[in-house]
């Protein structure tokens, strides 16, 4: 488990009390399926627990949460759009929001082909936002956008037609390289960065 999934899990924990004082029947079941790892569970109790409380952030956290770790990521982005309407300072509600629409992107099976545009601007929208809120010392945070800006890059790559569309491929290509390098100042030497590094560099080259 990485930090930051730990982390969004102890936040869960923190604020378990003041849930389960206010709604403890299906929000409680859920959290306990969550802590198990059994998503699946989590989802059908805090479906359960949102449509008897709706608009509770805690449960739409944990919903959006659990949603997203069993794959149901459209549901997921509904329900953190809705926790970002009651809580718009939560970051890590658009760092989730944000690989899951990057996941939904990347697989052309979950989305028209002609919305994966959108859903690659949305998701490197949201992993923006996070870094505003949360700030440019959060590796995670940089790493996933510049995910994000490479696999945009990549999908724009096999429709250039024009030599604009290929300067802007390329600035993609580029803003991935600054956000890798950005990863290497706050963890210097990571070799998985350095890799991505060399990777994309290479898709430049290829388009000059």
């Amino acid at each position: 488990m990485n930090y930051f999934r730990k982390t969004i899990l102890l936040l869960f924990i923190i604020t378990a009390n003041t849930v389960f004082a206010q709604n403890s029947g299906y929000d409680k079941l859920g959290m306990q399926a969550m802590m198990k790892g059994d998503y699946k569970s989590a989802v059908s109790q805090l479906e359960k627990a949102d449509h008897k409380t709706p608009n509770n952030a805690s449960v739409l956290k944990m919903l959006g949460y659990s949603y997203f770790q069993c794959g149901s990521f459209e549901n997921s982005i509904d329900t953190y759009s809705r926790l970002i309407v009651l809580k718009p300072s939560d970051y890590s509600a658009y760092y989730y929001r944000g690989k899951a629409r990057q996941n939904v992107a990347n697989d052309p099976k979950e989305s028209l082909n002609n919305m994966r545009d959108s859903f690659y601007q949305a998701s490197i929208k949201d992993f923006t936002r996070a870094i505003e809120i949360n700030g440019e010392e959060d590796a995670q945070l940089l790493q996933n956008r510049a995910l994000a800006y490479k696999d945009y890059a990549i999908y724009k790559s096999y429709k250039i037609k024009t030599k604009a569309e290929k300067i802007a491929c390329i600035a993609l290509f580029n803003n991935s390289v600054a956000d890798f390098q950005k990863v290497l100042v706050v963890q210097p030497l990571r070799k998985d960065i350095l890799s991505l590094i060399d990777y994309v560099k290479a898709q430049i080259t290829s388009l000059k």
